[in-house]
């Protein structure tokens, strides 16, 4: 892509993704868009034919960065998965900006949905390949780490990161060790999980 185009795509998503800290998706214009990206609005439909396909858009690109920068060539299998969580949260850190107001979502979930999708992939994929037998119905695991992983992800970056990234792997990490050495319930166990320690 032609470097000034993509410098211009590129002012377009910031001026966006202020505006959605500011107010929610539905009450931001095209107008407001140009003015704060500093192009006309012309240039905006240039690049974007209405509001909700430069969202899909958006979502797309910055979802597609953090997928890059925490897991490079797309194989979760071959990245320790310390160093995996530590990718994730020092990302997440260094551009907290953008990704915790598409997070939050402002009336907007799209962006945590499609974030917890792949997330979902991720665990889905670490768990066919660490053959787990835990005796829970796998899509009943999948769906809970999926969604406690995002949701942790989520309110780190809502409360303004309370904790270094090199804390939050540690925690995660312990979190996981309790369910590996397995929950009980009246005695039983509940359910294992592989270490997933480095």
């Amino acid at each position: 892509m032609d470097r000034r185009i993509a410098k211009t795509r590129q002012s377009i998503f910031e001026a966006f993704i202020e505006l959605m800290g500011e107010k929610s998706f539905e009450k931001i214009t095209i107008n407001e868009i140009a003015e704060r990206a500093n192009v006309n609005r012309g240039t905006v439909y240039l690049h974007f034919t209405d509001k909700y396909n430069l969202l899909d858009q958006c979502i797309e690109t910055y979802l597609h960065l953090l997928e890059e920068s925490c897991m490079p060539d797309g194989a979760l299998n071959r990245v320790p998965s310390k160093k995996l969580l530590l990718s994730t949260f020092e990302f997440l850190e260094q551009n907290a900006a953008i990704y915790s107001v598409l997070i939050s979502g402002q009336g907007v979930p799209v962006f945590r949905n499609r974030m917890m999708e792949m997330t979902k992939q991720g665990v889905e994929q670490y768990i066919k390949e660490s053959d787990l037998n835990p005796g829970v119905n796998e899509e009943v695991m999948v769906q809970f780490l999926s969604v406690g992983i995002t949701g942790l992800l989520e309110w780190w970056m809502v409360h303004s990161m309370p904790c270094k990234p090199e804390e939050m792997v540690d925690q995660v990490l312990l979190l996981l060790a309790s369910l590996e050495r397995g929950l009980t319930v009246q005695g039983n166990p509940l359910f294992s999980l592989p270490s997933l320690h480095p």
